[in-house]
């Protein structure tokens, strides 16, 4: 029983280890971010964003929003937001943000 433990500890943090470095790296991977991706090439290059909003929902017409990212330790003081046009990266906007 101990032994069993033992394992899922060890896997849990190699799996909390190997997390840790994929999140890193998309902060890294943001000012590659250019006009003209789809919204799953953001997705997969930089990962989820910590903020989204909607700037137009209307019936009929292409969605717009934007995808914010807040700074991270490896992408620290910069504020990435970028802006889709039907799933489209239309603006990317980079701030240093203190």
């Amino acid at each position: 029983m101990q032994i069993l433990w033992i394992q899922q500890l060890t896997v849990l943090a190699l799996a909390a280890s190997v997390s840790a470095s994929a999140i890193a790296a998309d902060a890294v991977e943001r000012k590659f971010i250019r006009l003209g991706m789809g919204e799953g090439e953001v997705l997969f290059k930089i990962g989820k964003p910590d903020h989204e909003a909607f700037i137009r929902v209307v019936r009929g017409h292409p969605e717009e929003k934007t995808w914010t990212y807040f700074p991270d330790v490896r992408d620290p003081q910069t504020l990435t937001i970028v802006t889709f046009h039907a799933g489209v990266v239309t603006r990317v906007d980079r701030q240093i943000a203190r």
